[in-house]
């Protein structure tokens, strides 16, 4: 029987760091096959949201499911944190993350970079995950690129191996916090490009994004966060085309001045 269950699946979400409260009771959910854009202004919560979708934040209260599975928790409150370690080691595995700053080895080649993660954590064959990483390199337009090290390479071709590497995972999520945002325009359209096309694949994705353009081409689902909360979600053609709320009025003339 196939899992119909959402990829990702987060009900009444907090989140504090001391007495700041970053996340106020947030509901996602990311169906198989759909892309969910995450807006809002810096401080919103958006990439605090995304980091505890694959566990690498704990949050102090709501819960989070992978594929119909439901995180198992210890503790409470402050001290609460993910109660099984082979549980949160494989959910991560299965949610691959993509940064802002791309994150890159810089003593490895690119190739190397590619097939670290799939090698050590995963314990796949290294011919095998050789083969993989050079496909996803040629995927992202940089198979010729494979044994150049990070610092030879511009930013934007930096972030796509940065998306060969999260492909190379064989996740069942990609989880980018703003992509595109450290990126001059030019090289920012080699990005868009290569996420337009895993779009086009149907893969899952929730996106933290700046670039409403982006959000507005790419997504099935919006959501508008402010100040820890949703303000507004829904399609696209209605979060852009017609925005219901006074805030979300003023962030889209913001953004778009």
């Amino acid at each position: 029987m196939t899992n119909t269950a959402p990829v990702i699946e987060i009900t009444d979400l907090h989140k504090s760091y001391g007495a700041l409260e970053v996340l106020k009771g947030v509901d996602i959910t990311a169906p198989a096959g759909h892309v969910v854009s995450l807006i809002g202004s810096s401080g919103s919560g958006k990439s605090t949201l995304l980091r505890c979708a694959n566990l690498l934040e704990d949050s102090q209260q709501g819960e989070v499911r992978f594929c119909g599975e439901p995180v198992i928790w210890k503790g409470n409150g402050a001290n609460r944190h993910p109660g099984d370690h082979a549980q949160m080691i494989r959910i991560r595995t299965n949610l691959s993350m993509v940064f802002q700053q791309f994150n890159l080895w810089a003593h490895m080649s690119i190739l190397q970079n590619v097939m670290e993660a799939p090698v050590t954590v995963l314990k796949r064959d290294r011919a095998e995950v050789e083969v993989a990483a050079r496909k996803y390199l040629d995927k992202v337009g940089i198979g010729d690129k494979c044994d150049a090290y990070p610092a030879q390479l511009s930013g934007g071709q930096q972030q796509r191996a940065a998306i060969a590497r999260a492909l190379c995972m064989e996740p069942k999520a990609l989880l980018f916090d703003e992509p595109t945002s450290a990126l001059d325009p030019e090289l920012e359209q080699e990005v868009v490009k290569v996420i337009k096309d895993l779009v086009a694949e149907g893969r899952t994705m929730i996106i933290v994004t700046h670039d409403m353009r982006l959000a507005a081409d790419v997504s099935d689902h919006v959501v508008f966060l402010h100040q820890g909360k949703i303000e507004e979600q829904g399609p696209p053609a209605d979060l852009f085309g017609n925005p219901k709320t006074d805030r979300l009025r003023g962030f889209l003339s913001a953004t778009v001045s």
